[in-house]
């Protein structure tokens, strides 16, 4: 079915007043950029100044808080040579967020890039860029208090995982099965979220994170990250949530357009390069190690659990076949969480008595997580 949403663009008279906010130079030339929210009309300008995206926000003074924070992240990297597309500010006041009529735009850089290639080279770099990420924002500090909610034992997503049952109530009288799926994935969130727990996740620092760090929201040259984007979901977490979900979107593999087909591993080089590149920087510690695997799980149930509860599909996909695909990469992680954690310790961090970390993990089989 043909997508007829209609996509917002700028009105003439309005575009020309915001654009006379910035030093531009002559402008030879503004083409739309079709992506994203179509909510948040964006343009793309060739100017004498360079090439910048220009975005309209949602309207409200909310709204100005939150992007007035993101602002400074993106601000506090910029300074300190992360790559990112920098802010254009406006002329006179440099003001990085322009308020026009209660409506919110923003200039920014337009970075050349590619995408993603899977690589292992690349996967290292992406790894490197969210450890620099975390790095840098350590002691990050501001007046706006930002989201700490996660995909980590979330009482919406639980709450989604049931709701997926009645959802997909038509596919489960054809498919019994399907009803024993969603058991295991209710069950196996409630588990990782306490093996995490149990680890202690409460008591470790938190600190300004990415909140969806994939490799969609960044842009490669020569297999290096030359810009990481989407600062809207930036958030106060412990940032092994971030690392976790970072590794299983470098390492996940996926396939056609039929879900049953796709593998169940992960790309386990992939995954050992991201780690590899993120402990570079920012050094992994043991109890991060030992919680990926369940966050992993954690992080993949949550994903497809929220669009399915309220669509019955995950895309394009079909509901229940999603879900039975991402029983069996769950189930996969759980045969394999001393492997993974193998990898990390012996392979990323070199040191003989993190190999107990790896022998502690104990998955549970399908019964046991049933049971819980």
């Amino acid at each position: 079915m043909a997508d007829t949403r209609v996509r917002e663009t700028f009105g003439t008279e309005e575009l020309a007043c915001c654009l006379s906010h910035y030093d531009l130079g002559v402008v030879f030339s503004i083409k739309e950029f079709a992506r994203g929210s179509r909510r948040a009309p964006k343009i793309i300008i060739e100017c004498e100044k360079g090439r910048f995206l220009f975005k309209r926000r949602n309207k409200g003074v909310e709204e100005a808080k939150k992007v007035a924070f993101t602002h400074q992240i993106q601000l506090r990297l910029a300074e300190q040579n992360f790559p990112l597309p920098h802010l254009l500010g406006t002329r006179g006041e440099n003001n990085s967020m322009l308020v026009l009529h209660d409506r919110i735009y923003e200039m920014q850089e337009y970075i050349v890039g590619s995408i993603y290639d899977g690589s292992p080279a690349a996967t290292e770099q992406g790894g490197h860029a969210l450890g620099l990420y975390h790095k840098l924002l350590t002691d990050f500090e501001s007046d706006f208090e930002p989201v700490t909610a996660s995909y980590h034992n979330a009482k919406a997503i639980h709450q989604s995982i049931q709701k997926t049952a009645v959802t997909l109530q038509p596919q489960i009288e054809q498919n019994p099965q399907l009803q024993q799926t969603i058991e295991f994935l209710q069950n196996s969130y409630y588990h990782c979220a306490e093996a995490v727990n149990n680890l202690g996740l409460r008591d470790w620092p938190t600190q300004i994170v990415h909140g969806d760090w994939h490799p969609g929201n960044m842009l490669f040259r020569d297999h290096l990250v030359v810009a990481v984007i989407d600062y809207d979901t930036a958030r106060l977490q412990q940032r092994i949530i971030d690392l976790a979900n970072g590794a299983l979107q470098f390492s996940i593999v996926g396939g056609g357009e039929d879900p049953s087909q796709w593998p169940e591993y992960l790309d386990m080089n992939r995954f050992r390069r991201f780690l590899e590149g993120y402990d570079a920087v920012n050094v992994i510690t043991t109890d991060e190690l030992r919680a990926t695997p369940f966050l992993m799980c954690e992080a993949m149930i949550a994903e497809a659990a929220i669009p399915i509860a309220q669509t019955g599909a995950f895309g394009r996909f079909d509901g229940g076949a999603f879900l039975t695909m991402i029983q069996r990469k769950v189930q996969w992680i759980f045969d394999h969480a001393k492997e993974l954690v193998g990898i990390m310790t012996d392979e990323v961090l070199g040191q003989n008595q993190f190999v107990a970390a790896a022998e502690s993990v104990e998955p549970p089989d399908d019964e046991e997580a049933m049971e819980e």
